[in-house]
């Protein structure tokens, strides 16, 4: 083994002569090419550790015009999901040699306004966003007009009549879900279901929302078994409680998702109904309590942690190809039958 040199004279050149390898492939190393094989991967990062070599990844970002920052503004931090997401965002970007400052707009478009200039001040690269609602089409217009790469994550802001794609974009198929709920809950018996915390003050609300009715439209169970909700997860439980005292009440619910779901469990339980026997009940997004809960909850995964992955690479590729045309990723959702659902619910369903 060659003598190691002092910290001083330690760069890119001695760890290739290290390595035994050219400073083009220590360097194509550090950018984590995949066209390295893993013998001499392995053998150039050996000789970093040895050599106490540190990448000044700063010098580099400046030489690239990059920071090798991000930004992913969110705006419900409290909700479970959204701290699934993140650590699929966080993964991804390991991988990519990105940090990131993570923002929670509580669900506020002046706050959110305000972060986003806050992360341009800090000079990110690009910015992943789940718009707070109320979120207009001049945030996108500015974005665009800035040239910073930005991925609507989840909800997407209207813009202008055609609907046309306005950025990249990463979604969850919430329709696909809610159908497959619904064929379920049919198949099984069930015919009068319930929508329960219904918002339509964002894309993903109103993509449930559709879903419901129209296959509430196609079985003839009407529109009178909606039940709203807001933003903090509570939904309208006088409204609840009238329809379950009606003549026609209804035997099963889909709810907006599992923060809601297991409220209505337990609110069920306490009027004496057997959840899963007498009223079925499917949240969705098929957080960790779900199942856990008593009975276990039926839910619609939604994948947050795949959506997060899927968010964080294709910003980075529109950082490294920024006149790309727009993408749209949709992740697919995944029904799991739980025995909230009934005690002959078996897990997995779906796809």
């Amino acid at each position: 083994m060659k003598a190691k040199p002092g910290k001083a004279s330690v760069n890119l050149l001695t760890v290739a002569r290290e390595a035994g390898v050219s400073r083009a492939t220590a360097s194509l190393v550090l950018r984590q090419s995949p066209l390295v094989a893993t013998a001499t991967r392995d053998r150039v990062q050996d000789a970093m550790k040895r050599l106490g070599y540190i990448y000044n990844r700063g010098a580099a970002n400046l030489r690239h015009n990059r920071t090798g920052t991000v930004g992913l503004v969110l705006p419900n931090m409290d909700n479970p999901f959204f701290g699934a997401l993140t650590a699929g965002v966080e993964e991804a970007n390991d991988l990519l040699g990105t940090v990131c400052f993570i923002a929670n707009s509580g669900e506020s478009a002046d706050r959110q306004a305000r972060q986003i200039q806050r992360l341009r001040e800090h000079n990110v690269d690009g910015i992943i966003l789940c718009p707070a609602i109320g979120s207009g089409p001049d945030l996108v217009g500015e974005l665009s007009r800035l040239r910073l790469p930005f991925v609507q994550v989840l909800r997407r802001i209207p813009v202008g009549d055609a609907g046309g794609m306005t950025g990249d974009y990463v979604a969850v198929d919430y329709g696909r879900g809610v159908a497959q709920a619904m064929e379920r809950l049919v198949e099984s018996g069930r015919r009068r279901i319930a929508y329960v915390g219904n918002m339509t003050a964002h894309s993903a609300g109103r993509a449930r929302l559709e879903a419901y009715l129209a296959f509430a439209r196609r079985f003839g169970i009407g529109e009178r078994y909606v039940v709203s909700g807001k933003p903090d997860n509570r939904y309208d439980e006088a409204a609840m409680d009238r329809l379950l005292d009606s003549p026609d009440a209804p035997d099963a619910a889909i709810c907006f998702n599992d923060v809601i779901a297991l409220d209505l469990s337990h609110h069920l339980r306490r009027l004496g109904r057997r959840v899963g026997e007498a009223f079925a009940v499917i949240g969705m997004d098929d957080l960790p309590q779900a199942a856990a809960a008593f009975p276990p909850l039926a839910t619609i995964a939604t994948r947050p942690r795949e959506v997060g992955l899927a968010a964080a690479r294709r910003l980075h590729a529109r950082i490294e190809r920024p006149d790309l045309p727009f993408e749209e990723d949709v992740i697919p959702p995944r029904l799991i039958l739980r025995a909230s659902f009934g005690a002959s619910a078996a897990e997995p369903q779906g796809g």
